[in-house]
């Protein structure tokens, strides 16, 4: 009898997550015996986190990504495997485009980086530099570009950053059709959702690999 083939999960976090994230710390105990996934703390600086994050999948060859919210866009630019989005934040290169003009301002910086302080333990340090904020435009464009392989979002109903057009269902519709699901709650995705919707579309997208 063949032994059940293995399979790779790479998750990308959202902006000041890292390798102690709460959903993909909730997903693996949930994942069928010999399936790794695995999370990595990726620099805040866009170029800097898609240069590691390539030299990671290159050697990890990931069977699935996962992107949550900012992590979407680096999720993006994965080519030619099947990516599941939670919250995609695709507008998010606007709004860091906004905040590179605002940083140039004296102090701007310091409360930008008071007001998204991550938590304490391994988790991207955030630092909102004008040099910085300004390569969100490039690394937003990059990851938009038609790519192959398969994508399929989540979006919470009371998103409060759809409001500011950083999660768009509109937006996601008009690039990837209608890949996608809603859910009854927030931006960060509950434990509830991360079971009941999350999980299976993983692995029904796993099952289409065999």
């Amino acid at each position: 009898m063949n032994a059940p083939k293995s399979y790779r999960i790479a998750y990308l976090h959202g902006m000041g997550g890292g390798s102690d994230s709460r959903i993909p710390s909730l997903l693996r105990p949930m994942l069928p015996d010999g399936t790794v996934l695995e999370v990595r703390t990726y620099d805040f600086d866009p170029e800097v986190a898609h240069a590691r994050i390539e030299s990671w999948f290159a050697d990890f060859h990931p069977d699935v990504v996962v992107g949550e919210s900012l992590g979407s866009l680096h999720a993006l630019r994965t080519p030619d495997v099947p990516r599941i989005l939670v919250s995609p934040a695709l507008g998010a290169p606007a709004r860091m485009r906004i905040y590179s003009w605002l940083a140039l301002i004296p102090g701007v910086t310091a409360i930008l980086d008071r007001i998204y302080k991550p938590r304490e333990g391994d988790r991207q340090k955030l630092h909102f530099t004008y040099k910085v904020l300004k390569k969100y435009r490039q690394h937003g464009k990059e990851a938009l570009q038609p790519r192959g392989g398969s994508v399929f979002a989540f979006f919470g109903l009371h998103d409060h950053y759809m409001k500011w057009g950083v999660v768009s269902i509109g937006k996601y519709k008009k690039l990837f059709g209608d890949g996608y699901a809603t859910y009854d709650g927030t931006h960060f995705m509950e434990e509830e959702y991360v079971k009941s919707m999350l999980l299976p579309q993983i692995l029904q997208t796993l099952s289409h690999l065999r």
